[in-house]
């Protein structure tokens, strides 16, 4: 135990001495973690709409109107010319048309139904999904306000439907940023478990203090404790770090156990140092590491979960998951946090990962004991 003590000891003096590694390690990551949660969002915000008004009534204008008054929509321009109109969208000036036709007034009160056109860009197809149903719903709305004003003299079919309301668990505002801070913290964790710690090993072999270790009395398990360690406890301050900038400026709900968590995030860390380590092995610079891992982490990211749900996924990407420890704690940190799930829900993850981390750290003590 003295020598695994004083190679942490040795190990955490290195980091704090090295000037490139302590901004990588503190001040990056929250950077990101303010920034990412802003940017990396499926709300949609200012969408830009272009009004093709034929009708010029008091109800287009008051259609217009409630558009206006939506927090999602901005009227970009006006125009009597639907080419116009479609040449914008064309120049990427808009994202959508609004197209009143000739006599919308008219035929809504005379013959209780009007038709309307909304042209939608859809080169991002999330995006036009998005925007097409923020559409619908600000018409939906305004068509509700009409019949409401002329009950008396419209009486759709559309009355004898069935009143739903909803009701959204977990996060009732529907804060993107409740959905996102979660997913954004588990990849700086895991850089920090995962790319920190390889790079720190091959940076050994790259100055070639390795070899001096090596032919020291140091066995190879004590080496390995003592420089995965010190990363394991920095990863999981950054945690515990970026929940308390999450919880002061996002207000982003814990509903769960903080002891469950961080009992999670000690094994998934585990895994994430294995990984680091495997990867150290096979690499002899610290640019061959940086590629290695460049590959891995925007698989194991876009995979996981972060922005798109995993059950969405075709049936061989959710089979690839099983290999994937990003997606076992993008699941587990949103279950915890919002959800308020206890250990019996996360144990299927929890057992998994602890046989993942078994697997994977005796491959890569296995392969380090070959190349060294």
């Amino acid at each position: 135990m003295s020598r695994i003590r004083y190679i942490v000891q040795k190990e955490f003096i290195q980091i704090f001495r090295d000037r490139t590694m302590l901004p990588v390690i503190f001040i990056i990551p929250i950077v990101q973690l303010l920034v990412l949660v802003y940017a990396a969002t499926l709300e949609m915000k200012q969408i830009r709409l272009v009004v093709v008004d034929q009708d010029l009534s008091s109800t287009s204008r008051r259609l217009v109107n409630k558009f206006e008054g939506s927090p999602f929509f901005t009227i970009s321009k006006t125009s009597f010319s639907l080419k116009e109109a479609e040449e914008l969208i064309t120049r990427d000036k808009a994202h959508m048309i609004l197209n009143i036709p000739y006599g919308f007034e008219k035929n809504l009160f005379r013959h209780n139904h009007a038709k309307l056109q909304l042209q939608v860009n859809a080169i991002n197809a999330t995006a036009a999904g998005l925007s097409n149903a923020y559409a619908n719903y600000v018409i939906s709305d305004f068509n509700r306000n009409i019949i409401a004003e002329n009950i008396n003299y419209i009486t759709p079919e559309s009355l004898k439907t069935i009143d739903v309301s909803y009701s959204y668990w977990f996060n009732p505002e529907l804060n993107y940023r409740i959905y996102m801070l979660p997913g954004i913290l588990v990849i700086l964790v895991t850089i920090i478990g995962m790319f920190l710690a390889a790079l720190n090993i091959v940076r050994e072999k790259e100055m070639g203090t390795i070899e001096q270790i090596n032919v020291t009395p140091i066995e190879k398990y004590q080496f390995i404790i003592g420089k995965l360690f010190p990363f394991w406890v920095i990863a999981l301050f950054e945690l515990a770090f970026g929940l308390t900038i999450g919880k002061i400026i996002f207000h982003i709900p814990m509903v769960g156990n903080l002891f469950v968590l961080f009992g999670f995030a000690a094994v998934y860390l585990i895994v994430a140092l294995g990984l680091g380590l495997f990867v150290s092995t096979l690499a002899n610079t610290q640019q061959q590491v940086m590629f290695i891992m460049f590959f891995f982490m925007l698989t194991f990211v876009l995979l996981s979960g972060i922005f798109t749900p995993v059950e969405s996924m075709p049936q061989w990407a959710q089979k690839i998951n099983i290999i994937n420890p990003y997606a076992y704690f993008m699941r587990v940190i949103r279950m915890v946090l919002l959800k308020g799930s206890g250990f019996r829900d996360i144990s299927k993850e929890f057992f998994s990962l602890i046989i993942y981390g078994a697997v994977i750290l005796s491959l890569a003590v296995w392969r380090y004991r070959k190349t060294v």
